[in-house]
């Protein structure tokens, strides 16, 4: 066994929006998947095959410490964090981290308001792992020589210093790990609604259209009922908003894709 302090930082992308942000005005939960399983070579060339076992028994530690795990912005530790993570989960496809940005600071509600509006910017979350000892293993995980150039650097025994979150992500694997339409009151989050349409195939006028049809039917959903009676200019405008609506739920089967989509 080799030791190692050195730090390995591995991105992942893409975090998602809890359905409760919106109830608690002083942090935005997020959740993201922070690393996956198995060999695979990032974007910048580097080789890992990460396993469960290493960091599940760091999991087990830290819990029981009961510290947050810092989180940053492009790892820049010397700063301030912006939020930080409070719980792992562990599934056969890699480590689901769950925190909160701390949208009460400057810097945190500048992030969080960035990463809502352009998600396809800063989306992305890195790990900044940390090897107490490691090997070099091929693809299948046995163990190679360390000088083997088509190795894969593998911890098996470390953790977490931290996590970040990013701009350009290393890891294609990753992906949301959560991704919510309806906020807790009930109210619809367009921008949710109009990503989620994008990744199932529409394009960005088509999803951007569906999405404003279906926010005006939900105004008038939960808007007070009008008494009196509506005039034929009316009728005619809420009957093409509808026609409109429905053709865009039938394009690509909508609302077969939006039923596995948001949940």
């Amino acid at each position: 066994m080799t030791k190692n302090v050195t730090f390995f930082f591995e991105s992942q992308v893409a975090l998602g929006r809890m359905a409760d942000e919106s109830s608690d005005e002083m942090c935005g939960k997020i959740e993201a998947m922070l690393t996956t399983w198995g060999a695979r070579e990032g974007a910048d060339g580097r080789r890992f095959n990460y396993q469960a076992a290493p960091f599940q028994a760091w999991a087990k530690e830290f819990a029981a410490v009961g510290r947050p795990l810092p989180m940053y912005f492009q790892h820049n530790d010397q700063s301030m964090p912006v939020g930080q993570w409070d719980e792992f989960e562990f599934t056969d496809e890699g480590m689901i981290g769950r925190g909160m940005i701390y949208t009460n600071t400057t810097t945190g509600r500048d992030l969080y308001t960035i990463m809502k509006e352009s998600p396809m910017m800063v989306g992305g979350v890195s790990v900044g792992a940390y090897a107490d000892e490691y090997q070099m293993v091929d693809e299948m995980g046995n163990q190679v020589d360390s000088m083997d150039e088509d190795g894969y650097f593998s911890i098996t025994k470390g953790g977490l210093a931290e996590v970040s979150i990013v701009m350009q992500p290393n890891n294609p694997m990753a992906n949301i790990s959560k991704l919510e339409y309806f906020r807790e009151d009930g109210s619809a989050d367009l921008k949710v609604f109009e990503k989620a349409l994008r990744e199932v195939g529409f394009s960005k006028k088509d999803a951007t259209k569906a999405a404003s049809v279906f926010g005006k039917a939900m105004g008038k959903r939960d808007a007070k009922p009008d008494t009196a009676e509506p005039t034929t200019e009316m009728r005619d405008a809420n009957s093409d908003a509808a026609n409109e609506f429905l053709a865009a739920l039938e394009q690509r089967e909508l609302l077969k894709a939006l039923e596995s989509r948001l949940k």
